[in-house]
């Protein structure tokens, strides 16, 4: 038997660590967004972390962020469609904190070799953002574009997104029941990877 601070050989590797960074508003008053929060919460290997009351003054605490993105294996972007776009504050995130000479340039090589996972959701149907799309005119895709580049910059691998629709009118079953996959989605990664 050997010594008890020797691991036996087929202990495995720690889980690789997940950060989902919440961009919203007003998380208080979100039903969807703080939904698929709460459901990956009590997952061992998350963190989740709210991006709104740590932008005081216009400012985030950088280095604190970045720290966080060194620390965890995994990036989940937790948001809201906008106007075809990201909310404010995770604009502002982005601008501050993935800088020149950390996250890309030359020496910026901290999230190279990550995965970027987008978890989003939009008021509208689905049918808004097919091909061709009536009323956007482009398709989900398309839009997620520029983070889609913005992964290539960094180096980091970009995971299929999770897309809810038309969030105006969606069931608290159907709620539930994205709410479950996407809880499933950041377990089943932990769990792979620890095989």
């Amino acid at each position: 038997m050997p010594p008890p601070d020797v691991l036996p050989a087929t202990s495995t590797a720690p889980s690789p660590r997940t950060l989902v960074v919440v961009a919203h508003p007003d998380l208080a008053s979100s039903r969807v967004t703080a939904r698929l929060a709460e459901a990956v919460r009590d997952l061992a290997h998350v963190t989740v972390h709210e991006l709104h009351p740590a932008h005081r003054d216009g400012r985030f605490d950088v280095a604190h962020e970045q720290r966080l993105l060194r620390e965890h294996d995994r990036i989940v972007l937790q948001f809201p469609w906008y106007w075809y776009s990201v909310p404010a504050v995770l604009k502002a995130w982005i601008d501050q904190v993935l800088t020149h000479g950390f996250a890309y340039g030359g020496t910026g090589t901290a999230l190279r070799g990550k995965t970027l996972q987008l978890v989003t959701s939009t008021g509208g149907p689905k049918e808004s953002y097919a091909d061709p799309a009536p009323t956007s005119r482009y398709t989900m895709a398309q839009f997620l574009a520029p983070l889609d580049a913005t992964a290539r910059l960094l180096g980091m691998r970009l995971a299929e997104p999770l897309v809810l629709h038309g969030t105006r009118t969606v069931s608290e079953v159907a709620l539930t029941a994205h709410a479950e996959r996407y809880r499933a989605l950041l377990d089943s990664h932990a769990s792979r990877a620890r095989q």
